[in-house]
């Protein structure tokens, strides 16, 4: 089939038409894309005196605590204070059951009082027969006798007063009194329990005399010494007090194959008797770089810092794996992958990919 020129001559202007448009559209495609340079806040790695220490667990001891255990049998017929309560040295906390043994005070006290009839009157008789005796009117047997009776009566009575006093001892064990002042811990029995020397009936802490009890492997036994400093901390790292080793043991704990440290902790410290804490011990104080806390990234647990690295006339985002210490306040010790002077970027970090674009901002 023909076509006619007319048609011809529109379609190839057609196609000369749009083959100019996409040569002339094609360089703009070709044009690169700028990255954007995105401003951040950066610190400049310093160094900084950082204490060089360990961590070790801990227990806060009192250097007060009693368990009160019962000396006699019995039912307890009163408690007199709950768990918690603060107690005074000799406050009565319990009392037992003393009926059977306040009957055998009374027996023995009747027993002394018949050996003291006695005495009183082994003493008078005594004196009579001394008398007639030097009147020449009994023999010296006679004398003789009657001074053995009143010695006899004499160790009677001394013994009888004794037991007696005994007995009155043994019936103060039915009062269970606070040994010193403190706080009364858990009380596991209940009134009308039948309690023996065995059983637990509460605790008596003393919580203004405090220690940390801290075991320090004996590898560090050439380092650790009087006067080293110690930070309490809880479980999440917060500090609690701090405080100095006071005392060191001569002796290896042969289980454990350490060193057992003491730290006194004062009373407004926020710890209790047998709380469980960690104890950072510092062995020495050297300069380190550090870097602020909001720095660091953590990905599958290791850490990474974002420096702004030079690059040409500016800077670019580079990611820095790094070793860290423990933190001290706001700041990480670096221990490697930073020098000092490196710019770390502090903001904007969940924005930054690896080799954007950036100006440091002071």
């Amino acid at each position: 089939m023909r076509i006619p020129l007319a048609v011809a001559a529109t379609l190839v202007s057609i196609a000369t038409v749009a083959t100019t448009g996409c040569r002339q559209s094609a360089p703009a495609q070709q044009q690169p894309q700028q990255m954007q340079v995105m401003p951040v806040q950066v610190a400049a790695v310093s160094l900084n005196p950082v204490p060089n220490g360990d961590t070790y667990v801990s227990t806060i001891k009192s250097r007060r605590s009693a368990t009160l255990q019962p000396q006699v049998d019995g039912n307890l017929t009163r408690i007199l204070v709950k768990s918690g309560d603060h107690v005074r040295a000799g406050q009565l906390l319990m009392t037992i059951d003393p009926l059977k043994q306040q009957a055998t005070v009374a027996s023995t006290a009747g027993t002394e009082n018949q050996k003291k009839a006695v005495l009183q009157y082994s003493k008078a008789e005594l004196e009579r027969q001394k008398g007639l005796y030097e009147a020449g009117v009994v023999s010296k047997q006679a004398y003789e006798i009657a001074l053995q009776n009143f010695q006899n009566a004499e160790g009677d009575y001394s013994a009888s007063q004794e037991s007696t006093a005994a007995q009155r001892q043994q019936l103060a064990y039915y009062q269970i009194r606070a040994p010193f002042d403190g706080v009364v811990g858990d009380i596991p029995v209940h009134q009308g329990d039948y309690v023996t020397s065995s059983t637990v009936l509460t605790t008596v802490d003393e919580n203004s005399q405090l220690e940390a009890y801290i075991y320090i492997p004996t590898e560090r036994g050439a380092q650790v010494r009087n006067g080293l400093p110690v930070e309490i901390l809880d479980d999440t790292g917060k500090s609690l007090v701090k405080s100095n080793i006071y005392f060191l043991s001569p002796q290896v704990e042969n289980g454990m194959q350490s060193v057992l440290a003491k730290a006194p902790i004062p009373s407004s410290a926020p710890v209790r008797n047998f709380q469980i804490v960690k104890a950072r011990v510092t062995w020495d104080v050297s300069p380190k770089p550090t870097v602020p806390v909001l720095a660091i990234t953590r990905i599958n647990g290791q850490p990474f810092v974002t420096v702004a690295a030079p690059q040409g006339n500016g800077y670019i985002a580079h990611q820095v794996a790094v070793k860290v210490g423990d933190a001290i306040g706001n700041t990480y010790p670096v221990l490697e992958g930073l020098k000092p002077g490196d710019k770390v970027i502090t903001s904007g970090l969940q924005f930054l990919a690896e080799g954007m674009p950036v100006k440091p901002l002071s």
